[in-house]
C-alpha cells in the first residue's frame, strides 16, 4: 500500500486532474465524508488528508510514503530525509512583503530603521532581510496576517500572495518579491527503497502528465 499525503483546498483540487491524468481518481469526497483516508481507483494506493503545514511531517517520519505541498511549507519545515523528485506547477503563488499604503517603506529601509514583521514564514522572512542587512523583529502569526499593519502590531507582513485582491482590500500593497511558489511531490526516502517500484511508477506517471516542458 502506498500513502499519499494531501491537504484540503487549492493543493487538493489542483492535485486532483493531475492525479486524473495519471490514472488515479480519489472515490471519496472530502467536501463530502468526515474521511481522512481516501480510498482511490488504484487498490494500491490511498490518499491521506492531514493539514497542509503537517504534510512533510508525515512523509518525513514515515506516517505516509509521499506527499504533495507547498515550497513555503517544505522550506519553513526543512527537507532532512524528503526526496523532491517534481515540481508540479500547482497552487502558484509569490511570498511578499506587504505594507499599508500609506507606509514609506524605501525610506525606511534606506535609512536602516528596524522593522517590526509579522509572518508565520519566520525562516523565510529571516534569511530574506538578513541578506538585506535590514533589521528586523518578527512576529510570529498563524492567520489574518493583514491585521498586523492595519492595527499597529508590525510594519510590514511576509505573506502569500495570489492574485493581490485581498491586500487591496485591506489598503495593503506588495512592495518587494520574495519567491515564487508552487507545489512539489516528496518522498519518504526510505520508503522509496522499500517500495521502490509502485512509487517509482506514480512519480513517473505525474511526471508524464505534466509534461516534458515542466518536469524538473
Amino acid at each position: 500500500m502506498i500513502t499519499l499525503a494531501l491537504s484540503k483546498g487549492r493543493i487538493f483540487e489542483e492535485a486532483l486532474p493531475l492525479l486524473d491524468m495519471a490514472g488515479i481518481r480519489v472515490l471519496d469526497d472530502p467536501d463530502k465524508s468526515r474521511k481522512l483516508i481516501l480510498s482511490t481507483t488504484q487498490a494500491h494506493l490511498r490518499v491521506l488528508l492531514v493539514r497542509a503545514t503537517d504534510v512533510p511531517t508525515y512523509v518525513q517520519y514515515g506516517g505516509a510514503d509521499m506527499g504533495i505541498t507547498g515550497r513555503d511549507t517544505l522550506i519553513e519545515h526543512g527537507c532532512e530525509g524528503l526526496y523532491q523528485p517534481l515540481d508540479l506547477q500547482i497552487a502558484k503563488c509569490r511570498i511578499s512583503v506587504a505594507v499599508r499604503t500609506d507606509f514609506d517603506y524605501a525610506s525606511a529601509v534606506r535609512q536602516g530603521s528596524r522593522l517590526k514583521v509579522a509572518t508565520k514564514y519566520l525562516s523565510i522572512a529571516r534569511e530574506f532581510f538578513a541578506a538585506k542587512g535590514v533589521h528586523v523583529d518578527l512576529i510570529k502569526l498563524y492567520g489574518s496576517m493583514e491585521l498586523a499593519p492595519l492595527t499597529g502590531l508590525a510594519d510590514a507582513i511576509v505573506d502569500l500572495v495570489s492574485t493581490g485582491s485581498t491586500l487591496k482590500a485591506n489598503q495593503l500593497v506588495e512592495v518587494e518579491h520574495i519567491m515564487d511558489i508552487s507545489s512539489r511531490l516528496i518522498v519518504n526516502q526510505a520508503a522509496l527503497k522499500l517500495k521502490q517500484q509502485p512509487i517509482r511508477a506514480l512519480i513517473d506517471a505525474l511526471g508524464a502528465a505534466l509534461g516534458p516542458a515542466q518536469r524538473t
